[in-house]
């Protein structure tokens, strides 16, 4: 594993944050220790490494675009938006206004740590949201995967002790799709991949006519998080395995 780094200061970076001058491994690099069937079975479809390679970074390209627009939305800035994702944060603008979604900017993208339990990571938002106070993480895949509990449980734990009346968390998915007119199947694009579903009745037809592109919001609330904070430490202890000779390198082990 040393020749995946270049030096000790590159493997922080890449791994971790250092806040107050001590150096936290990050959340969500912990929890890539878990398989992930679903992007393995991406890659085996596609139809070569370096395709599907393309995709995920152009997905993650437009994912960071979307972040960076409701990040500035919620400092109550107006940016300018890219005519790629219009649909994406023009869906995000209707549902904040329907559910009066309400974020404080100084605990938008705030960083913070567990000192106990030694990691950091990086929440979205703090937001009160239909009478309910918790941390709101956004996401713009195509699903919202169980994995996302793992991470959000952690920063649930970390926030404890600044917020003891921290009630929940959200996962709020962003995206955007076309539906067929013919038979209400529906066609995602991001990054260039074209997934067709079909509709929740019936079957796909033959000549789709897609309509235009409209922004799609998923919401789902997960208030009970301390068995998911037990798997993320277990998950933490088995990157802490797999990462010994570098962390006993950098000084934390």
């Amino acid at each position: 594993m040393f020749d995946s780094y270049k030096n000790e200061e590159d493997y922080k970076e890449q791994n971790g944050y250092t806040i107050d001058s001590v150096w936290y491994p990050r959340v969500t690099r912990i929890v890539s220790i878990k398989a992930k069937p679903a992007l393995y079975r991406f890659y085996g479809e596609a139809t070569s490494y370096k395709a599907a390679q393309a995709s995920t970074e152009g997905s993650a390209r437009e994912g960071t675009m979307v972040h960076e627009a409701v990040e500035a939305i919620m400092l109550g800035q107006s940016p300018q938006i890219d005519p790629l994702i219009k649909p994406s944060v023009d869906g995000y603008l209707e549902f904040i206004e329907s559910k009066n979604l309400q974020t404080a900017p100084e605990w938008v993208e705030r960083r913070i740590k567990h000192a106990e339990h030694r990691y950091a990571g990086t929440i979205d938002a703090l937001a009160l949201m239909d009478g309910k106070f918790g941390v709101l993480d956004i996401k713009t895949s195509q699903g919202i995967y169980r994995d996302y509990n793992l991470q959000t449980s952690a920063y649930m734990e970390a926030l404890l002790e600044d917020f003891p009346n921290l009630q929940t968390r959200w996962i709020l998915r962003i995206d955007q799709q076309e539906t067929c007119k013919n038979c209400g199947g529906t066609r995602r694009t991001k990054g260039g991949r074209e997934k067709i579903r079909k509709p929740s009745r019936g079957k796909l037809c033959d000549a789709h006519e897609w309509g235009e592109m409209k922004g799609l919001i998923e919401l789902k609330e997960f208030p009970f998080w301390k068995s998911d904070f037990d798997a993320f430490l277990g998950a933490k202890r088995l990157w802490e395995w797999e990462n010994e000779d570098w962390l006993k390198r950098v000084g934390y082990i």
